[in-house]
């Protein structure tokens, strides 16, 4: 389904219910890496041939465990921004940008409560991509949901349409950044899989790299021989907000 072709109705529809129904309630709760040998950056262009995915094992992600979050801040320069003086410390860690967030996820039914990573679901039916005016947020043909910084135009449509809350907006003059994450102020951002990693032939996220649990499998979703795939078949795996039927990229077991 291409949530292009629906009409404005079912978009209304489709955020009302994004914003009500839910099965679970999302509380808020370094790796320095080099290309390999075998690395080189991209020649071809992207297809869909490639659908990039992982797969999250809540049972292996433990509580109160920050090290992707950490290795996700360095890896994109978001470690690079200091907090506003003055500011009050819990309202900046409300609001300075993260692409990853340790949350809790309380089933409603039996009251149990998960912690995991939650990011971009890189959705293959992406809500943000339909509501952005500008097309700034998109999907690329191998399934990463970027947004293009360049014609952020800040309207935060994208924010109100993303059901897992995904999205970070940039309220300050961003002073450093890193060469291959430019960023800004007005803009949105949030997790693109390390899409900088992919397009230079590496097949690694900063936060697989730096998980010692091994909580995180990331791969090609479509090769039946990657080590996700594999993980996917093994194991039973649910969609966070699987309601919405928008066919995300990232998984869960045990939740």
């Amino acid at each position: 389904m291409s949530m292009s072709k629906i009409e404005q109705q079912g978009r209304r529809e489709f955020l009302k219910k994004a914003a009500i129904g839910s099965a679970v309630t999302i509380a808020p709760g370094v790796m320095l890496h080099s290309l390999s040998a075998e690395a080189a950056p991209r020649t071809e262009p992207v297809t869909g041939k490639v659908r990039w995915g992982m797969l999250v094992d809540a049972n292996k992600c433990a509580d109160g465990c920050n090290d992707c979050v950490a290795a996700c801040d360095k890896e994109n320069g978001l470690d690079l921004v200091d907090m506003p003086e003055g500011a009050d410390e819990s309202q900046w860690e409300r609001q300075r940008p993260r692409w990853i967030r340790q949350i809790t996820l309380k089933d409603n039914l039996t009251g149990r409560l998960t912690h995991l990573p939650m990011m971009c679901q890189h959705c293959e039916e992406p809500p943000c991509a339909d509501v952005c005016p500008t097309g700034a947020s998109f999907r690329r043909a191998d399934g990463i949901v970027m947004v293009d910084r360049h014609i952020c135009i800040g309207c935060r449509y994208c924010m109100m349409a993303c059901p897992y809350k995904a999205r970070s907006f940039i309220h300050a003059e961003v002073a450093e950044k890193l060469t291959h994450t430019p960023r800004g102020k007005g803009c949105v951002e949030s997790c693109n899989f390390c899409v900088h990693r992919l397009d230079n032939g590496q097949t690694t996220t900063a936060c697989q790299d730096a998980c010692k649990h091994q909580a995180i499998v990331f791969g090609d979703l479509n090769d039946p021989q990657s080590a996700v795939s594999q993980a996917l078949k093994k194991y039973p795996s649910v969609a966070i907000r699987d309601d919405l039927k928008l066919n995300p990229g990232v998984r869960y077991s045990n939740i």
